[in-house]
């Protein structure tokens, strides 16, 4: 599902929001996720999952093309962990609630 099918979907389910509003609404809570993971913050989403950042310490990798070997600096990257709810319902293949 793509952030505009995701928009779509929600504007179906709330036909007394206007689309346009839905999409402010999902844009909203995406940069509120982003900005917080920009400062190191935890974001947890009960039921759901959280997310983190997580330290990637600098590597000695390979250049797939050349074989050459390159420095590949220390990094931040966003970490997913779903929750409890969220892998019950995915492994059990249970339907979304209304």
């Amino acid at each position: 599902m793509t952030k505009s099918e995701l928009i779509a979907e929600l504007a179906a389910a709330n036909p007394h929001l206007l689309s346009r509003d839905v999409e402010l609404i999902v844009q909203t809570i995406f940069s509120e996720i982003s900005a917080a993971l920009a400062r190191g913050d935890r974001v947890e989403l009960r039921g759901f999952g959280a997310f983190t950042v997580k330290k990637r310490d600098a590597r000695t990798g390979r250049n797939p093309r050349t074989g050459e070997m390159v420095a590949v600096d220390e990094k931040v990257v966003p970490f997913f962990k779903a929750g409890k709810e969220l892998r019950e319902r995915v492994n059990n293949g249970a339907p979304a609630e209304d």
